[in-house]
Parts: C-alpha cells; sequence; structure tokens
C-alpha cells in the first residue's frame, strides 16, 4: 500500500531581506493549499550546522501527477515571485506510520 506524493525542496534565490516581503502571500496560498487537502507537510529545515532552521524548506504536496504538483509549487507566491526556486521529485512512501488522536469535546489533536 503506497502512497506517491511530491516533494519540492525550495532554496533562496534572492536576499533573505526580499524572500521576506513574499511570506504573507506565501503563507495565505499554503494555508488554501492546506484547506483543499493539497499539501501534506511543509517547513523549513536545518542549515549545515543544525543549529538554524532557515533557508531550505521542504514541501510534500498531494496531488494527482507531477505536472499538478509542479503548479501547485510554481503558483507559491515565493516561486513565482522570484524569491524562491524549487526542486520538484515524486516520492513515493512505501514504510512507516502516522497516529493522529483528536479530542472532539477538548479541541486537540496530537500527531505522532
Amino acid at each position: 500500500m503506497a502512497l506517491e506524493l511530491y516533494a519540492a525542496v525550495s532554496t533562496p534565490a534572492i536576499e533573505p531581506q526580499d524572500v521576506k516581503a513574499a511570506l504573507p502571500d506565501h503563507l495565505a496560498y499554503q494555508a488554501s493549499l492546506e484547506r483543499a487537502s493539497a499539501l501534506a507537510f511543509t517547513g523549513p529545515t536545518s542549515d549545515d550546522t543544525d543549529e538554524h532552521m532557515q533557508g531550505t524548506g521542504l514541501i510534500i504536496y498531494r496531488a494527482e501527477s507531477l505536472e499538478a504538483a509542479r503548479m501547485l509549487a510554481q503558483d507559491d507566491p515565493m516561486h513565482s515571485s522570484g524569491a524562491r526556486s524549487f526542486v520538484l521529485r515524486r516520492c513515493m512512501i512505501n514504510e512507516g506510520s502516522l497516529t493522529l488522536s483528536v479530542g472532539l469535546s477538548t479541541d486537540h489533536a496530537t500527531m505522532t
């Protein structure tokens, strides 16, 4: 039972202060993808020292095809503005597990 997802590695293409200018639109775009179930996971990755979580980001998309995932990545304001560039790869998830606990009355969710 494999799961096919699409992984984009996103890297800054311009100066950090210019990347920050695209951040509000980028976050709104990602929230819209999450609501549409097209965004599986996303976040920054550490630098080579493992001290700082900045610079490179990882975005995991749910899409019908690599080309559909490419459109999602290209439409991201970080990428469409030229603030960041990305490399996209198909990712086949074959092993692992995910546990989700949702407390309906407590409005609490835990994923492990």
